[in-house]
């Protein structure tokens, strides 16, 4: 049942107001704001939840008659059953209900479900791969997006014929078409054809940066190549130049797989993967979550620090050629007028993006409006709709 907030916080009477507010380390001393302080219509607010409660993700056909869309240990392993490579080999956990957090400047004015719960965000982790390499670039450990990977990487997977020209800037956009097998995984074993197992194998991989292709072993290989660049765990970076400063709690896990585990410069560490296709990945908070998005909606400052540079954002949400849906790992761009498209959200502009995982998973942002939306186990054809809806109870 969504809660709204019945009283104003006096150090923020309005949005404009409210802009600078960041929210304190712990869910209990984040300020709530009433919705229509905020500049929502209550009503509309309110019918918008109530149709994300109302359309939770669900299995159809037989399937659905014996087993709950909750059960993701279940679930998960079906759904890829079809992949010549499908067993999982990370860890799964049931789900929780329809949850979800709306902010707006910074505030929460909406909030549903278990919203503390820690669940799978499946491919939201690959937003966590993005920021990695943003903080990587950051840093200078990443000179040219535009170079080739293979002179920082040490598996010899990444030194092939195919892979040695695969650049920074091509696997974060995904149209690496990176080669080969990590961790038991053959890249042409995701997302084959559903009647010809080995269709891709047979077609054989695109040329670096000819095509968009959404491939989880490309993303894993991502991966491991910032493990190689950083030298150390890319859960103890996130947690120390993000995770810690914007006052995250301590119950997110990012998981890999139980045979990712890499030896670099003598050091046994595992690679985490970029998503929950095989297991694994970020089991997060909607809280958390709605940290992170507030994070990106402030230009990736936090309370006066840079924490990830904007121009590094700015970069994430710029359109690719060959899908310009999509930007950088898991940046879904607002583009309502463009066929196919992921994210349609009449009334946000274009600037306005999500981060989507299955189940769903959904963080929306519309910086324009200082506005963040966590919405979680939403089904995914009733996403847009949402988002729609959202947009329409804003007020001016």
């Amino acid at each position: 049942m969504l809660r709204l907030i019945a009283f104003i916080v006096v150090l923020a009477a309005s949005p404009a107001a409210a802009q600078e507010y960041f929210p304190p380390r712990g869910d209990d001393g984040w300020a709530r704001l009433d919705p229509a302080e905020a500049g929502f219509d209550p009503v509309a607010l309110q019918a918008a939840v109530d149709f994300a409660i109302g359309n939770e993700t669900r299995l159809d056909g037989a399937l659905g008659e014996v087993i709950s869309a909750r059960q993701l240990t279940i679930t998960t392993p079906l759904t890829w059953s079809y992949e010549p490579y499908s067993d999982p080999i990370g860890p799964l956990q049931d789900r929780g209900g329809p949850s979800g957090v709306i902010l707006r400047g910074g505030h929460i004015v909406a909030e549903w479900g278990e919203p503390e719960r820690v669940d799978m965000t499946f491919s939201v982790t690959k937003t966590f791969v993005s920021l990695m390499a943003g903080l990587a670039h950051m840093d200078g450990l990443i000179e040219d997006l535009h170079a080739p990977v293979a002179p920082q990487v040490a598996d010899e997977q990444f030194h092939t014929a195919h892979n040695a020209p695969i650049t920074w800037d091509q696997l974060l956009r995904q149209t690496s078409g990176w080669s080969g097998t990590l961790f038991g995984k053959p890249d042409w074993g995701d997302r084959p054809a559903r009647d010809n197992a080995a269709s891709k194998l047979i077609e054989g991989p695109p040329a670096p940066g000819e095509r968009w292709e959404y491939n989880d072993v490309r993303v894993n290989a991502l991966s491991l190549a910032l493990l190689h660049v950083w030298g150390r765990p890319l859960p103890e970076v996130l947690a120390e130049r993000i995770m810690t400063p914007i006052g995250a709690s301590e119950s997110w896990v990012w998981h890999g797989y139980h045979n990712s585990h890499v030896e670099i410069g003598g050091v046994r560490m595992q690679s985490v993967s970029g998503g929950g296709h095989w297991g694994g990945g970020m089991f997060i908070s909607a809280y958390d979550m709605a940290r992170l998005g507030l994070l990106a909606a402030r230009g990736g400052r936090w309370d006066g620090a840079e924490i990830i540079a904007e121009s590094w954002l700015d970069e994430a949400a710029s359109p690719t050629a060959q899908n310009p849906g999509y930007g950088h790992m898991n940046f879904f761009l607002n583009r309502p007028q463009m066929e196919g498209a992921a994210v349609r959200a009449p009334g946000a502009p274009e600037s306005a993006y999500a981060w989507l995982g299955a189940g769903t998973n959904v963080v929306f942002i519309s910086a324009e409006h200082d506005l963040v939306a966590v919405v979680r186990w939403i089904d995914r054809r009733a996403m847009n709709e949402f988002l729609e809806r959202l947009m329409a109870a804003l007020e001016g």
